[in-house]
């Protein structure tokens, strides 16, 4: 029976994956048109799986030499006598386990080079072999290199791209054969590696890799493509799941993230029942797709910690983000940017309209509660929330988010009664995330609609025990600007087939009244409060 898999490559008669033939299809077009290129995605984001599936699609028409520089330790990269070495030898290596063929002169001399004295082997002599090979080989010759990371900081990795860039030139200049394409993985392209072997005082740009084709296939997991694996699982399990909807929810979570898709699915598959749910039938539905996520989130893996380091290495993008998430501010995206660049690269920021934006939900909502919890200027209303938690369950299990708006309103204004308009307009939504976050921290969560944050209104969807429950946050502005905002949070009510929604203005106005009251808009019930 397959499984779900979150680690190394995944293995279409092992594992449960997404179908990559069109990806593989759009890859190959390059390839096909003798590009050289680098893919260059986060960590867990499918490259070498990616990379397993474009080797055994192209290998009807290319020989394809796929190497994987993690089997080439420190030692290797020392100085070109051992690079060249340890290259052929991991080439012969892979002919021997019968992976591409090599001709048989050419094998007898790359052995030779190899056993040579090591004054003898040049990084030049090596390109030449290969250039011959190339040459009477019966299929065009691909090189496939996955985790070029591992060359980072020497000087003989850039010494093979200048090769390989001096191939490719020839190639197309004086029509000398050399690789059909070269395709380069990892998560640090090429322009960082070359900006880290460089001195602080030499010049950084003419990269030896600037031959290179741009890579602009998406490898983001599509909402129809997550179907399709669910759909397979399906068949083999029968849950009675609804894939369509399911496959739509994990997609809005994870923004098609490969390791995330994976996690819930393997998470919902092999650890919620029985720890949460009864039958699979039961956790492969919203409620436990939500449920799920909130084990993500209270995981201390790799990635988690690689974006909270990150952070900390970064503290002006680190206070962008939080003015992003917090207070509804935008920031230009700026492709030259280090620290932006960094995260992208990561893959913890994107491009969203040449603004930044965090990668995912799942991503903002890690960070929402990091930037929350080391808040300690709220520790006064996140104590009262976790005190008084019990008095705002109802017996059903429901939230009682009209008391809670209550309470929370009478709290903050006994404690900032000599408020201010700039700490309500910088601080009263932060607060109010912070006081809810202590009622529900533990069996539920939240995320901010990004459609809907900026710094006048940010729409708070809250996940609790099955239930969602949509909080519009927003400064207050007037009557009219009220009415709008009562307009809105209807239509993303209908947006989320609710019936009943919440609105806390933080208002300016001296004389208006604090407090909740029920208002009828149209076939909606509103909770409006003001603060």
């Amino acid at each position: 029976m397959k499984r779900f898999n979150t680690t190394a490559v995944c293995i279409p008669s092992k594992h449960y994956m997404v179908d990559l033939t069109e990806r593989v299809k759009e890859i190959k077009k390059m390839v096909d048109d003798g590009e050289y290129f680098t893919i260059n995605r986060a960590r867990q984001y499918g490259k070498t799986t990616t990379l397993n599936a474009l080797k055994n699609y192209l290998t009807s028409a290319y020989d394809v030499i796929s190497l994987d520089f993690q089997g080439m330790g420190y030692a290797s990269f020392e100085d070109e006598q051992s690079f060249c070495k340890d290259f052929v030898q991991m080439i012969l290596e892979k002919q021997q386990y019968g992976l591409f063929q090599i001709p048989t002169g050419i094998t007898e001399q790359l052995k030779l080079f190899v056993s040579s004295a090591p004054e003898d082997r040049k990084m030049g002599d090596m390109m030449r072999l290969i250039r011959r090979w190339c040459r009477i080989a019966k299929k065009p010759v691909v090189l496939l290199i996955d985790e070029v990371d591992s060359a980072t900081n020497n000087q003989v990795f850039l010494d093979f791209l200048a090769q390989l860039r001096d191939g490719y030139i020839s190639r197309d200049t004086d029509e000398i054969p050399t690789f059909q394409s070269v395709i380069l993985a990892g998560v640090t392209d090429i322009k960082h590696l070359r900006s880290k072997i460089r001195d602080a005082d030499q010049h950084k740009v003419n990269s030896p890799w600037n031959i290179a084709a741009d890579f602009d296939i998406d490898m983001s997991l599509s909402e129809s493509g997550i179907k399709g694996m669910l759909d397979e699982y399906e068949a083999d399990h029968h849950t009675g799941m609804n894939s369509t909807q399911i496959a739509k929810q994990i997609r809005d979570y994870t923004r098609g993230y490969p390791y995330l898709v994976s996690r819930i699915c393997q998470l919902l598959d092999e650890k919620m029942v029985p720890a949460r749910f009864s039958t699979l039938a039961d956790a492969w539905t919203e409620y436990g797709v939500d449920e799920t996520v909130k084990v993500i989130l209270s995981e201390n893996n790799s990635l988690f910690q690689s974006l909270t380091g990150k952070l900390v290495n970064y503290p002006e993008l680190r206070k962008q983000l939080r003015d992003i998430l917090l207070k509804g501010e935008t920031y230009a995206w700026l492709p030259y940017d280090e620290e932006q660049q960094q995260l992208h690269m990561y893959g913890f920021i994107r491009n969203n309209h040449n603004t930044i934006a965090v990668a995912n939900r799942i991503f903002e909502m890690l960070l929402y509660v990091h930037f929350i919890g080391e808040n300690q200027k709220n520790n006064d209303i996140k104590q009262l929330a976790s005190d008084t938690k019990p008095m705002f369950v109802e017996e059903d299990g429901w939230l009682n988010i009209p008391k809670i708006m209550e309470h929370f309103i009478k709290e903050h204004n006994r404690i900032h009664e000599g408020r201010t308009e700039k700490f309500l307009e910088e601080e009263g939504r932060e607060r109010f995330i912070t006081y809810v976050s202590g009622i529900i921290n533990g069996t539920g969560t939240y995320s901010v609609e990004e459609q809907t944050r900026s710094q006048r209104r940010m729409d708070l969807v809250i996940h609790y025990l099955g239930q969602r429950y949509i909080v519009e946050l927003k400064i207050w502005r007037g009557e009219r600007y009220n009415a709008d905002g009562e307009k809105q949070i209807s239509d993303y009510l209908d947006y989320w087939g609710l019936a009943t929604g919440y609105l806390l203005s933080f208002s300016f106005i001296r004389d208006k009244k604090p407090g909740v009251e029920r208002v009828q808009f149209g076939d909606k019930i509103l909770f409006e409060g003001i603060v």
